[in-house]
């Protein structure tokens, strides 16, 4: 059976790890150029295609009809989509004779669209997954194969859930994978009207509204921490981000973002819609990271002061 691989970031380089140990056939793999603009802290598609000395393709559009026409020569059973950043046309998803196959890194319904670990983190929520579907032109709608749970601990950032997502992908894959192979796979049509759908994330969405409760604070900076944009407020002008920080039950009477509380004991406090946060490692824009303690010592007087 062949297989055309797109894909991109950890997930997808653990899914076509999963195809090699099985010994399929890849004929080739689609995946994009890095972005200089972007934090690549995750592994290289195109370099693991390359030393499993796959073909391998960096298409700015993948609908274009050059790659099209390659696709369509290869004449894959199947296309596996591991994570790949674009939309595919009609064209293409009718080239496989088994389909087109997507994972996606929520438990669909639920979450479809764009990145989905760092909305279910900045919600709340408490567990997650990732789904094994088939696609559509429409995103994230199609039938499911397979789901497999992913549990969210309170103390959870996007960056360990991922590396949980991870693992979960490729033991999908790999419990799957012969099911599929026999057309002996479930497929569970989707109700996206008992679903969500979130959009992406930019930068400046990470920016603290102070009136919110200190566990909604608390959910966004965990959400966007390192390797993230970061959480953060402005002080004295300055963008300040807040890289790590607990909840703590404190109900002051303050206005929200007041600094209540900087000792270097004790810690940095901050007084939310609801209760009090207490950072404890944050950075001024172009300042060096540090903990609390360094903050506190470096930027006093502190006490009193707003963040916005």
């Amino acid at each position: 059976m062949r297989f055309v691989v797109l894909g991109y970031h950890n997930i997808g380089c653990r899914c076509l790890d999963v195809l090699m140990r099985h010994k399929e056939q890849v004929p080739a793999v689609f995946t994009h150029h890095d972005n200089p603009d972007e934090n690549l802290w995750f592994d290289s598609m195109g370099k693991l295609a390359e030393s499993y000395k796959l073909s391998c393709y960096y298409p700015k559009n993948i609908n274009d009809p050059k790659w099209v026409s390659i696709i369509r020569n290869i004449a894959p059973d199947i296309i596996f989509s591991f994570y790949f950043r674009q939309m595919l046309s009609k064209e293409i998803l009718a080239i496989p004779r088994l389909g087109a196959i997507n994972l996606h890194g929520s438990l669909l319904p639920k979450y479809r669209g764009r990145c989905p670990v760092n909305w279910v983190i900045l919600n709340g929520e408490s567990e997650t997954g990732v789904t094994l579907h088939y696609m559509l032109e429409k995103p994230d709608a199609g039938d499911i194969i397979a789901q497999k749970s992913v549990p969210i601990d309170f103390q959870d950032n996007a960056f360990t859930l991922f590396k949980k997502m991870e693992k979960a992908a490729a033991t999908l894959l790999d419990q799957t994978l012969l099911l599929i192979k026999a057309g002996t796979h479930k497929r569970l049509p989707q109700d996206i009207s008992k679903g969500s759908y979130f959009g992406g994330r930019n930068p400046e969405d990470g920016k603290i509204d102070w009136r919110k409760s200190n566990l909604e604070v608390y959910n966004l900076v965990r959400a966007v921490t390192h390797p993230y944009p970061g959480a953060f407020s402005l002080l004295d002008g300055k963008k300040v981000f807040i890289w790590e920080c607990v909840p703590d039950n404190t109900a002051p009477q303050s206005t929200p973002g007041e600094i209540i509380m900087a000792d270097k004991q004790k810690g940095l406090a901050i007084a939310a819609g609801k209760n009090t946060i207490l950072i404890k490692k944050c950075q001024l824009e172009n300042e060096p990271e540090m903990s609390a303690a360094e903050f506190i010592d470096k930027y006093n007087p502190l006490s009193g002061k707003i963040l916005k």
